[in-house]
């Protein structure tokens, strides 16, 4: 059996993990910067990547102690190289070349939206992800910096059907939040308070729902929310705090879930992912099942702990490429800025 070494350091977070050739995760170990970055209200590319250069070769060592994996054992070594924070793809990006160089094994750069896209196939002792990667499916990834709906027509053929053409979901949710004075990372105590209140009590803005485009805007909703927050009390702001996440959050949720479900039916694929931090919303995810079910369709939701960046989708998205053969040249630079 042989196994894959991969690295993920595309944002704030700092993750590797050992995927083997049946998709199965030995381990997927990640660092969160989430503490490091809370008093400034969101992700600091310099404190980012120094603390990427802190933690990455104490979690390579912990990862290949803790499952015993030999450096004869490992097929490659997968890293994210594109897109994300620069200064954070370097550090993963070189380690990665180094340890190709030193231990005498091909590396691969890996897109961070493939890997993405793969997260709902991983395995591991607790969740079986399908196998219809391989096949025809649509892709809905949603995070802080991505809100994409591909036709994904089998491993490495991507078709973008639409996308946001100003601000990503998460960061329409981070920034709510933010409005709110509610704790970083903001999306999740949004849906920890959506929770418990009224979607009906307020009434946002839906951009694009109705154009014939698979587009996506959230830049219009985030400001009309900062009118409505500006002119509210700090009294009535915490009484209706509930009632503010619940209605923001089924917005987004209608929004992104109709556009979904329009995509299904015109292109009648009958396989479809959602991932991506997003992913794990619980609106979200109750809407997605709920069209499953209803279109009689197969679903593939991430589990919680591969929704958000980690380096166990990006190992698997490695795998199959250096299955295939491709391998990364020495003079791979990191992107920022790259199209799936």
């Amino acid at each position: 059996m042989k196994y894959v070494l991969s690295i993920e350091t595309s944002c704030d977070d700092t993750s590797v993990a050992i995927v083997n050739e049946d998709r199965v995760v030995s381990c997927c170990l990640v660092a969160s910067q989430d503490l490091v970055h809370s008093p400034f209200g969101g992700v600091v590319p310099e404190i980012a990547s120094r603390n990427h250069t802190a933690q990455i070769l104490p979690l390579i060592e912990q990862a290949m102690t803790q499952t015993q994996t030999q450096w004869s054992d490992l097929l490659g070594v997968a890293v994210t190289s594109r897109p994300g924070l620069v200064g954070s793809l370097i550090v993963g990006l070189m380690t990665a070349k180094t340890l190709s160089l030193a231990k005498g094994l091909p590396f691969l750069g890996v897109h961070h939206i493939e890997g993405h896209i793969m997260a709902p196939f991983l395995v591991d002792g607790t969740y079986q992800g399908p196998n219809f990667y391989d096949q025809d499916f649509l892709a809905l990834v949603v995070s802080g910096g991505h809100t994409q709906l591909y036709h994904v027509e089998g491993f490495g053929h991507y078709q973008v059907l639409g996308q946001t053409i100003d601000d990503a979901a998460g960061e329409a949710f981070d920034k709510f939040a933010k409005m709110l004075g509610l704790p970083y990372p903001g999306g999740v105590e949004v849906d920890k308070r959506a929770a418990l209140g009224d979607p009906r009590s307020f009434a946002f803005p839906k951009p694009l729902l109705h154009d014939d485009t698979y587009n996506f805007s959230f830049s219009g909703l985030k400001s009309a929310a900062q009118r409505l927050i500006e002119k509210m009390s700090s009294a009535e702001k915490s009484e209706r705090l509930n009632d503010l996440c619940a209605s923001y959050q089924a917005t987004i949720v209608e929004v992104l879930s109709k556009k979904l479900d329009r995509a299904l039916r015109a292109t009648k694929v009958k396989n479809f992912v959602v991932s991506g931090g997003v992913s794990a919303n619980s609106g979200l995810r109750k809407a997605v099942e709920e069209i499953a079910a209803h279109h009689h369709l197969n679903l593939a939701l991430p589990p919680l702990r591969y929704c958000t960046d980690n380096a166990a989708m990006i190992g698997l998205a490695g795998l199959l490429r250096l299955q295939k053969g491709e391998t990364s040249n020495q003079d791979l630079a990191p992107l920022p800025r790259a199209a799936l």
